[in-house]
């Protein structure tokens, strides 16, 4: 239903419509994806995720296991954009890798795009997900959401695992970027 008002120039003006965000998140799932079935999203696999994680040395690096399913995955999601873009210029980048079907990324890429979160964004294909995860990190079980944090020189740093305050991750951050070497 659309309804129109008159502004005191005579002029038509549709009034704005205000939604809640979590309202707003739960349309976008429930409705119908209206783009390509993986959304613009890259597959990344066991050997794929090495090789991301090399074209980013230099960097400190976030990498975000989610899906659209994972509720606290979908509520952490906005803090760690706002991460990200407070600290890219000192070196920082997050990687987010949808474990969704991939009959379900269109949508994951939608709720990137609503969230502003960087592109480009991945999602995990693997052949074995055992393999995959162990590739990861031999310790984690596979379980959502889960964060790994990478120095410049590759190495995990840290790993959250499960709901995580965003301080406890923006601290981690903002420790491995202050112990980088001046100048990288």
């Amino acid at each position: 239903m659309s309804v129109r008002s008159q502004t005191g120039r005579g002029r038509l003006r549709a009034p704005a419509l205000r939604w809640g965000g979590g309202l707003a998140i739960a349309l976008l799932l429930a409705c119908p994806a209206h783009v390509p079935a993986a959304g613009g999203l890259q597959p990344v696999d066991e050997a794929g995720y090495r090789k991301l994680l090399d074209r980013h040395r230099g960097q400190v690096v976030l990498v975000d296991f989610w899906a659209t399913w994972c509720e606290p995955c979908r509520q952490e999601m906005p803090a760690l954009v706002r991460i990200a873009g407070q600290y890219a210029p000192a070196g920082f980048r997050l990687i987010t890798i949808s474990a969704d079907d991939e009959e379900q990324l269109g949508r994951a890429a939608q709720f990137l795009r609503l969230h502003r979160a960087p592109f480009p964004a991945y999602y995990k294909k693997a052949r074995d997900d055992t393999a995959f995860i162990n590739s990861v990190e031999p310790a984690w079980s596979g379980a959502l959401p889960a964060l790994f944090l990478y120095r410049p020189d590759g190495r995990l740093a840290a790993k959250f695992i499960g709901e995580t305050e965003p301080q406890t991750i923006e601290g981690a951050v903002r420790k491995l970027l202050a112990a980088r070497p001046k100048g990288k």
